[in-house]
């Protein structure tokens, strides 16, 4: 059953999510999307034809949810590294996404000449950032501010890990955006790990969202892992900053399923048992379920969606990897004023 032949369902099951249909198709092709770009990634790299990988699997909800809360072409969305899930919402497709992996000449986030999961398109309003985390916050301050002296009304939506909040960036960015009263949205995903430490080992609080009253900033602690409700929280936020009612600090408690990157052994760090109490958690499961369990879609319809996923990343590992590598001579362009 295709998207276009599929019967009417009640109103009442689509208002109680406060979503569409083909929004929570959308979610959901989107999150099983970045989860197996993810997978076909990481294999990638260890079979040596990618040489790093930094993967967002167990994030998809927190991103997915987050992402589609904005106007896309709109909005600005200045991401962190982990947010494939992000990107793949504001037009990224599978074939840029392996692009980008394997540094190819057509890379539209930098041409073969950055790290992988330095993501930015300028078209797409997605802002590049750099290795240094929570410089990215003070940028989405500056763009923010230059929309409200413009009157634009557009939001900026900028994301971290919650390792980044201990930053001076994470710190000067809330305090000038709340001066201001900037439309921005700081969106923390609390995965747990700032690479080896945990939460504990990393700031004296319970929730991220605490540190908002430093700067008598609105905020919001969200179960990152329930995609549904990530956007319930982000969506008013979104509304509200573009209203003019100021900033907002959101975390998204989430979990990360995967190692910090393709160079970290997180077994050396991470107890087993941990692991694995949050995989019984994991969040492309739990909205399968969710719309399985209130008959909103029927269970061959997302079978097709898992074929086509699949379909669409082998796809994509093939027609990437026979892409043009860059020049040695294009590692000179844009060093200087040209």
């Amino acid at each position: 059953m295709t998207a276009k032949e599929r019967r009417p369902r009640s109103k009442e099951t689509i208002d109680q999510y406060l979503l569409s249909e083909q929004q929570l198709e959308e979610m959901y092709e989107t999150m099983l999307l970045a989860r197996r770009l993810n997978e076909r990634m990481l294999a990638l790299n260890r079979q040596g034809r990618a040489p790093f990988f930094i993967g967002g699997t167990g994030q998809e909800a927190a991103q997915v949810g987050a992402a589609m809360s904005l106007k896309r072409g709109e909005d600005y969305l200045v991401p962190y590294y982990r947010d494939l899930a992000m990107n793949l919402v504001f037009g990224m497709s599978a074939r840029e996404a392996m692009l980008n992996l394997l540094a190819k000449k057509d890379d539209p986030h930098g041409g073969g000449r950055q790290m992988p999961s330095h993501w930015g398109v300028g078209s797409r309003k997605v802002v590049t950032g750099g290795s240094v985390v929570a410089t990215q916050l003070l940028h989405a301050a500056g763009i923010a501010l230059a929309a409200k002296m413009s009157s634009d009304p557009i939001v900026v939506l900028t994301c971290c890990g919650e390792g980044s909040t201990s930053k001076g960036d994470f710190h000067e960015a809330l305090n000038f955006a709340q001066i201001h009263r900037l439309p921005v949205i700081f969106y923390v995903q609390n995965n747990g790990y700032a690479i080896s430490e945990s939460t504990e080992k990393e700031m004296p609080i319970a929730h991220v969202a605490d540190r908002a009253r430093a700067y008598n900033m609105h905020s919001a602690s969200v179960d990152g892992m329930d995609a549904i409700a990530v956007y319930q929280t982000v969506k008013p936020a979104v509304d509200q900053a573009r209203r003019g009612g100021g900033p907002f600090l959101i975390e998204a408690r989430c979990y990360r399923l995967g190692a910090h990157s393709s160079d970290d052994d997180d077994s050396r760090y991470r107890p087993k048992a941990e692991l694995e109490e949050w995989t019984q958690k994991d969040p492309i499961t739990l909205f399968r379920r969710r719309v399985e369990t209130d008959k909103v879609f029927p269970p061959e319809e997302l079978d097709e969606i898992e074929e086509r996923v699949t379909a669409e990343v082998q796809d994509a590992v093939e027609w990437a990897t026979n892409q043009p590598d860059p020049a040695p001579e294009d590692a000179l362009g844009f060093v200087y004023r040209e």
